[in-house]
């Protein structure tokens, strides 16, 4: 089945950020080209190559917020993923520019969700949708709630 159309516009003249005009959901946009290394045998991008692209927005979204990663895991937390789905619509192949659109989604106690939708940057066509889900633990690897940091960052994040 079609997923239903992407319309994004820039949001308050910040190219890092789209709105989409079908459902007025915002999202943070980072650009991507494939490489080589990308494409599997049959000369499209292998499909685990794709959370590797979630990974990618995810953490542009995290650091244009001025919390990256590796800030994240100096203050004694880790967020592995506990579940994720992707669908595909459309391959991508060598040299392809695409658009992954990220946003924080589903916010609890100790567990976190990101959305995802890669679009072509030429024509806007959806290549995929999916989500990752993960869980807040410390250094020692036992659950814990979510670092304020984070927290923060999804209830700044615009609409």
């Amino acid at each position: 089945m079609k997923p239903k159309p992407f319309r994004p516009e820039i949001y308050n003249n910040d190219q890092r950020f789209v709105r989409d005009r079908s459902t007025g959901l915002i999202w943070h946009r980072s650009t991507y080209r494939t490489l080589y290394a990308d494409t599997d045998r049959s000369e499209v991008v292998y499909h685990a190559n794709y959370l590797r692209f979630f990974e990618f927005g995810r953490t542009s979204l995290m650091r244009d917020f001025g919390y990256p990663y590796k800030e994240i895991e100096a203050r004694g937390f880790v967020y592995p993923i506990i579940d994720l789905k992707i669908g595909f619509y459309s391959p991508l192949y060598y040299d392809d520019l695409m658009h992954i659109h990220t946003r924080p989604t589903h916010l609890e106690r100790v567990r976190l969700q990101f959305d995802y939708l890669i679009t072509r940057a030429e024509s806007g066509g959806i290549v995929c949708l999916g989500f990752t889900k993960h869980c807040a633990l410390n250094s020692k690897g036992l659950p814990v709630a979510v670092d304020p940091q984070t927290v923060e960052l999804w209830k700044s994040f615009p609409g």
